[in-house]
């Protein structure tokens, strides 16, 4: 069973409520995705901090129902 791409952007925002996220499928089969994720929430966090913050939004689905991340973090210019 994938995981929708709109769900892991709702899952996110509703951790992050200030965060800006764009999701890409990267090999079309629900299974692998690439987020980016820029959140004011982020400044003076270390990355690993930051990928924290965004996998447990996730509510535990990451290694589950959603099977491959590539996360990029950003903090707004």
């Amino acid at each position: 069973m994938a995981m929708e791409a709109a769900e892991i952007e709702r899952l996110i925002k509703q951790g992050l409520p200030d965060a800006d996220v764009s999701i890409r499928d990267l090999a079309g089969d629900g299974n692998h995705y690439a987020a980016t994720v820029t959140c004011e929430s982020f400044r003076g966090k270390s990355r690993v901090q930051q990928h924290q913050m965004v996998y447990a939004a996730l509510q535990g689905q990451m290694g589950g129902i959603l099977h491959a991340l590539a996360l990029q973090t950003n903090v707004p210019e």
